[in-house]
């Protein structure tokens, strides 16, 4: 059994819903794997369009419970994306993702069918928050995982000795032998203390320890999840270039480097990476989804509803142009419909909310003609 997503898997899982999901619900993707990233047909992931996110919730057994039965129905139901980090309740959402892959296992679902990602990048406590800085000189400090002045805002590092600890316990709490994606935790946080050249290099000994994790097999692709990063204009402090931290995986490994995934919002509320310019292609200035297109580089909305935000009193053009049942129907059919977006992410802690969600995967995805309703002006917007 193959301890990560193949192309052989994941076409295998969506042959399991064919005849109770659109045609448009899955999308093919490059294997991680192949060379540069480039589309060879025989080499292509097929990934849902939305997927399941493990952010949101308490740190208590009850939410532990309830995201491993959520995580278990949303694979039942036709979702076969997975996302966390190490930081989501304290390492707890990993912990829940890794039960329910053990379940799913029993239950015929192999790993090679899902494409399972996780992040680090924050500082992590493990199980509950901490007492006042202890358990992080204990656990970082005092063993060398870090140094004090590669700490940044008091919060973040991404140093390769940092990671590979990190890593480590990912993979341990989730119960895998690898991961598909491996994301640096909102790099631009470290953007509030130090210089961008000194982001840069600290991007690149990161990206080289990665290139080497992928080359041994604990990872398969390497990305970026952002909050503001993509989303904000040039000028800003929390800016992150595409072109510039493409270039520095580029400068290790030439075109066959394995960063191949950016995660931004993108929803209703959260439109920057589909209508803002503030990326710079060779000496254009694009959208941040032109600019992904272009360095071949897969975009995963997060965000989608919120954080519920967008589940009631959307305007009433949305509903005119959208259709649909209800506001997070709305919210939903639009991030999975994004053009330039693989998958977007919801949060789901219950099963119920995973089944419900899933009855959009009998639904084609929206038509240019319903977008262009979505952003005309005049409409009442």
């Amino acid at each position: 059994m193959s301890q990560y997503a193949t192309p052989e898997g994941t076409q295998r899982y969506a042959q399991r819903f064919a005849g109770r999901t659109h045609e448009t619900h899955f999308r093919l993707i490059p294997d991680p794997a192949s060379r540069g990233g480039r589309e060879d047909a025989s080499r292509q992931l097929v990934v849902s369009t939305l997927g399941i996110g493990t952010y949101l919730g308490e740190p208590d057994e009850a939410t532990d419970r309830g995201y491993t039965e959520a995580a278990i129905a949303a694979v039942e139901s036709g979702f076969n994306v997975m996302d966390s980090a190490i930081n989501y309740r304290f390492q707890r959402s990993e912990r829940s993702i890794g039960k329910a892959l053990a379940e799913l296992a029993r239950r015929g679902y192999g790993r090679e069918e899902i494409l399972l990602c996780t992040k680090a990048g924050f500082l992590t406590p493990d199980g509950a928050m901490p007492g006042p800085g202890g358990d992080f000189r204990r656990e970082f400090i005092e063993r060398g995982v870090l140094k004090r002045e590669e700490i940044a805002a008091g919060c973040h590092a991404m140093t390769p000795r940092y990671l590979a600890d990190q890593l480590e316990r990912s993979l341990t709490n989730l119960g895998v032998a690898s991961v598909d994606v491996f994301y640096l935790h909102n790099p631009e946080t470290q953007l509030s203390e130090i210089s961008r050249e000194e982001f840069l290099a600290r991007v690149g000994a990161a990206f080289h320890w990665m290139e080497n994790m992928a080359a041994s097999g604990k990872i398969r692709a390497y990305g970026m999840a952002t909050w503001n990063g993509f989303r904000v204009p040039a000028e800003s402090a929390e800016h992150i270039s595409l072109a510039a931290v493409e270039a520095v995986a580029r400068e290790i490994c030439g075109e066959d480097h394995h960063f191949r995934f950016v995660q931004l919002p993108v929803n209703l509320a959260m439109t920057e990476a589909l209508t803002h310019t503030n990326q710079e292609i060779d000496g254009r200035t694009v959208t941040m989804a032109e600019a992904a297109a272009a360095l071949g580089i897969r975009l995963i909305a997060s965000g989608p509803l919120l954080q519920g935000r967008l589940t009631r009193k959307l305007p009433e053009f949305v509903a005119r142009a959208l259709g649909l049942e209800s506001d997070a129907e709305r919210a939903l059919q639009f991030a999975r419909s994004v053009p330039g977006v693989t998958t977007g992410l919801v949060g789901m802690s219950r099963a119920e909310h995973v089944r419900a969600n899933a009855k959009l995967f009998a639904r084609p995805l929206m038509s240019e003609e319903e977008f262009g309703r979505l952003f005309e002006r005049g409409e009442g917007a």
